[in-house]
């Protein structure tokens, strides 16, 4: 169980590089260009490792063959800013799952409201933020699933929204597959995450397909 701490009250985790900036600002000037603001402070992202590279790719690819075969949903990869208004947040995930049923807008260059599904590549200088603000910051902003991929730990966290707002950590199964019951059929073997080659685009095409063929 997440603790409900007011976030609101401490300085955010990260390489701040202003303060003080107004929502409109940051949106005109810093949105594009791999930053996030939170409650008035402008937060540089770090740049990407090859790994992080390639998870994010692996993860676009099967979200995308899997949308085209069953057009529930989108998936949206940074910069691409998603507002928490109730937070006082403007987050860049790296990758946002959102599904048509949601009730927020989806507008050219931001999500307006909380993605169904946000997921996160933590590196070594971004762990605090990830295991720490956003989790908080997604779960009070209604967030639906926040998944947490750790390459250098190998460890994977899958979080999921109960019916009281909170979220609650769900484990894989005995072969170390998650799924959501957001996504029917779809699910992630993470021991292949850890592996040095990922799969490819067609064989990640094939698995998906086989995967909707599944009773």
């Amino acid at each position: 169980m997440v603790e409900h701490f007011q976030i609101g009250l401490r300085k955010p985790a990260g390489q701040i590089v202003a303060k003080g900036v107004s929502e409109a600002d940051y949106m005109e000037h810093y949105s594009e260009h791999f930053y996030e603001w939170v409650r008035g402070f402008v937060i540089k992202m770090v740049p990407e490792s090859l790994k992080h590279d390639r998870l994010i790719g692996y993860f676009r690819m099967m979200f995308e063959a899997y949308f085209a075969l069953n057009p529930i949903g989108v998936v949206i990869d940074a910069p691409f800013v998603m507002r928490l208004p109730t937070v006082g947040v403007n987050r860049e995930p790296d990758l946002q799952i959102i599904l048509k049923s949601n009730p927020a807008i989806l507008h050219e260059t931001y999500m307006d409201g909380a993605a169904d599904i946000c997921i996160e590549i933590v590196s070594k200088s971004n762990a605090s933020t990830d295991y720490g603000d956003k989790l908080e910051e997604y779960e009070q902003g209604g967030v639906g699933e926040y998944w947490i991929f750790d390459p250098r730990r190998k460890a994977a966290l899958f979080y999921r929204m109960d019916e009281n707002g909170v979220y609650i950590s769900h484990l894989t199964d005995e072969n170390g597959e998650y799924r959501s019951p957001r996504l029917p059929k779809f699910k992630i073997n993470v021991p292949v995450l850890w592996e040095d080659e990922l799969p490819n685009f067609f064989a990640i095409a094939s698995a998906i397909q086989e995967m909707l063929k599944s009773s």
